[in-house]
């Protein structure tokens, strides 16, 4: 088993190859939140547990014409938010490269749950970096054009890991469909520099 990471502060990449051959290696990408944003998460969530329990014993405890009472029910409520939003929150994402076969996209959140696509690599037309600008931040994206699809399908749902976690994925899957990465970004290059 080959293995390589790279980290910064909020992220983890770990690489894993489990055959000798290139071609046919099962190729795992883990993009892992770094453990002080995943125990905050848990903080929360045990936070959220916290204002509902606070809130309803004094809810209980107060009689009819008490304003703290009524005050409860915010405290209720946000806690109650905060333990839904908690469910969401993701623990790591990765991709399973099977050449010649499939990929798995898989997302594990911080309550357990998994969620998998699986999409077979003859499918697959090309994977795509693509720069996401908002008003508020700009990262990375990597996408799949798939065929008989109109719209990218995002390799990472819930995560946003820096280009150069990104850029080995899109290496990967490039090497699995058969397409040629590097040949790609020169002609792109010389197309910009001849203009």
């Amino acid at each position: 088993m080959v293995s390589s990471s790279v980290s910064n502060k909020r992220y983890t990449y770990i690489h894993e190859s489990e055959s000798k051959s290139t071609r046919e290696a099962i190729d795992i990408h883990h993009v892992i939140i770094n453990g002080g944003r995943a125990t905050g998460y848990a903080r929360r969530r045990g936070i959220g547990f916290f204002l509902v329990l606070l809130a309803s014993s004094i809810y209980f405890f107060l009689g009819k014409d008490n304003p703290a009472r009524n005050l409860s029910w915010g405290c209720l409520l946000s806690g109650f938010f905060v333990m839904l939003q908690s469910r969401k929150l993701v623990k790591k994402e990765y991709v399973i490269i099977m050449p010649t076969f499939a990929i798995q996209l898989e997302t594990q959140y911080l309550s357990g749950k998994t969620v998998s696509r699986f999409i077979p690599i003859g499918k697959i037309l090309k994977p795509v970096l693509v720069e996401c600008v908002t008003p508020i931040t700009c990262y990375w994206s990597l996408s799949l054009f798939l065929r008989g699809e109109e719209q990218l399908t995002l390799v990472f749902k819930e995560l946003r890991p820096p280009l150069k976690m990104l850029v080995p994925i899109s290496k990967a899957l490039c090497a699995a469909i058969g397409t040629d990465h590097q040949s790609e970004t020169i002609a792109e290059e010389e197309h910009d520099v001849s203009s």
